[in-house]
């Protein structure tokens, strides 16, 4: 496979001790309930890690679902966050996260409170059973890849591959904006 920006498995630059921060990519997701309140529940959550700070957020996105049909529209977008956690750990906050709020995992992508998966991660690249970064079926999803282009306007390699695999997936008519999500307004909430 090749890698927009490069290899991730080679060591990241931009690291450079252990108070450096790396971005993160995270895609969220909420079919159930008050979806929006959901999301930003789940980015307030991120925020208020002492060792996460979002940094930006795509718009908000409703699509069809993949996989399981029998179920309510979508809410998605994807969070930018910079982080001093290992994937691991920034990994088991997600699912914390995801606990917190309600998520029951009752049938494959079914309908879900909330759902965080790590997209993407500068110089990461795992394979383990509980984690695969970069995450194995974002190309494939067009609910993933639209969102994920709002938030990589700097990074125009990461841009070229998504707008590439774009032209060619089925499925993008289903991926429609919602709203745009004022992040900031979640930062400064996130302490009270």
């Amino acid at each position: 496979m090749t890698f927009p920006d490069g290899d991730p498995r080679e060591s990241n630059p931009n690291v450079s001790g252990p108070d450096s921060r790396i971005e993160a990519y995270i895609g969220l997701g909420s079919n159930l309930g008050d979806r929006e309140r959901y999301l930003l529940e789940a980015v307030r959550a991120l925020d208020g890690h002492p060792d996460i700070e979002v940094v930006r957020c795509s718009d908000v996105y409703e699509t069809e679902p993949v996989g399981y049909a029998d179920q309510g529209a979508f809410l998605n977008l994807v969070a930018v966050v910079a982080t001093k956690l290992d994937p691991g750990n920034l990994h088991a906050h997600m699912k914390r996260i995801e606990n917190d709020l309600g998520r029951v995992r009752t049938i494959r992508n079914g309908p879900r409170t909330v759902d965080l998966d790590l997209l993407l991660m500068d110089g990461v690249y795992l394979d383990t059973p509980e984690l695969i970064v970069p995450h194995p079926r974002m190309w494939e999803r067009a609910f993933v890849l639209i969102p994920l282009q709002d938030v990589c306007r700097n990074r125009p390699h990461l841009l070229a591959s998504i707008a590439e695999q774009l032209d060619t997936l089925d499925g993008k008519e289903g991926v429609r904006r919602w709203s745009n999500f004022n992040w900031r307004n979640v930062s400064e909430r996130s302490g009270s």
